[in-house]
Order: C-alpha cells, then structure tokens, then sequence
C-alpha cells in the first residue's frame, strides 16, 4: 500500500511561522517530515506527496528525506493547487494502482493510529475514515475541524457546518481507488474538496468510520494549533 500525502496549498494561516507551511520547522523537524516519519513507522515504504505552491522549492526536500527515513517519495505536481484538497488527490491518481493510506501535510498523529487502522478489517470498494468521537476534547479547534455524523460504521455527513455531528474528522483516510471516482463525481457537482468526495460515497454506501479512541492527532493549521504541536511533542505525546 502507498502513502498519500496532499501538499499542495499555501498555508497561508501559518505564513508567520515560514514561507512554506510543509517545511516549517516544528521542534527542528520540518512538518511534512513528522508526517512522511509517522507513514514510515507504520511500515509505508511508497509515499505520494502532491505538491503545488512553490513546489520547485519542496520537491528536493522531499528526496532528501525520503532518503532520511528510507521511503520512496514519488512526487506529483497538482498545477490548478489553488483549487480545493480534492483536486490534489485527484493529481496523484496516475501514481496510486489499488489501496492507499490518505492523509494531509499539516496532520500529526500518534503512529499507533496510522498501524491500527492499516489493521482494521475493511469492506473492499470502500473508503474508511479515521475519525474521533471524542468531540468535547479540546486539541483541536471545534469551530474549525471537519464534523461527521455516523450511524455505525457508515459515514452519513461531513462537513464544516453540520449541526448534527458525533465525531471529527481525523484527516487519515484508508482509501480504494473508488476515491478517485468519488472526486471526480463532486468535482463535477462543483466541489472540490475531499469532504465533497466523502459526501458522494456516503450517497453511494460505500464511505465507513474508524473510531481512533484515545489517540491523539492534531491540525497544525494556524499559530494556536502550531504551539499546541510543540507542547505534545515535548512531552512525547505526538
């Protein structure tokens, strides 16, 4: 199974930490390298990183640290990287045969997370979740993550602005190549965002959750978040 890593966008809500959100450095150690380490330690040894903003700049890097934590980087340049996460998923498609394990540049989790649900039992032609339940816990910003509700195993919505949620978005998707047909489909409705996909499988039954329990994970997308990492790493939690 390859690896998937999205990153494409500017990050401009972290521009006051580095120009280049995947290789500012988090306690010395660039965020797109914890995120390429943690896939590395859950025994991915193929990862896709789609790149776009100033990708003339990251692409070398990522050579080098692929040659750091002995993972093959294949990196797939998104050119319309202004458009939504989906469209850069949808760039990776000619590099991806089979399942892939999704996830963003600015996620961190605990590797246990990425191992157990790589070890979860799934329904072939599907896409599975990773998502918290836990939505009173306050790591990440509740008027800012991604909401899902579902009934089971079965993702039912998604989205910023759901009222009706029971769970968060992790970032982490355990994917089948109906992904790409997913995307397409939403990208044809006018959305291009990953969710948009997610919504489309859910239409189709064939989007399903993974409760990570007590695991943490964490959305390095603005200053908050970014001090928030640097505690957890600190402390050995992340």
């Amino acid at each position: 199974m390859k690896g998937l890593i999205v990153a494409a966008g500017q990050g401009t809500r972290l521009r006051e930490k580095g120009e280049q959100k995947p290789l500012i450095p988090i306690r010395g150690v660039p965020l797109i390298e914890r995120v390429i380490a943690t896939l590395a330690q859950a025994g991915l040894e193929e990862i896709v990183v789609v790149t776009g903003y100033r990708a003339e700049a990251l692409t070398p890097r990522l050579r080098e640290i692929g040659q750091k934590h002995a993972v093959t980087i294949i990196p797939a340049y998104n050119p319309a990287w202004q458009r939504a996460n989906g469209v850069s998923v949808s760039a990776a498609r000619q590099f991806i045969e089979g399942e892939f394990l999704l996830t963003m540049c600015d996620h961190l989790v605990e590797p246990d997370l990425i191992s157990d649900l790589l070890a979860a039992p799934v329904e072939p032609g599907t896409v599975t979740l990773a998502i918290d339940r836990q939505i009173d816990r306050p790591l990440n910003d509740p008027e800012d993550v991604t909401r899902v509700k579902f009934e089971g195993n079965h993702l039912r919505a998604i989205g910023k602005v759901i009222r009706d949620f029971n769970g968060f978005d992790t970032g982490v998707f355990r994917c089948s190549p109906v992904m790409f047909e997913a995307l397409a489909e939403s990208q044809a409705r006018g959305d291009d965002s990953i969710s948009g996909g997610m919504t489309v499988l859910a239409e189709w039954d064939k989007a399903r959750v993974f409760d990570i329990g007590s695991r943490l994970w964490l959305d390095v997308d603005d200053p908050l978040a970014f001090g928030k990492a640097e505690q957890l790493l600190a402390t050995g939690k992340l």
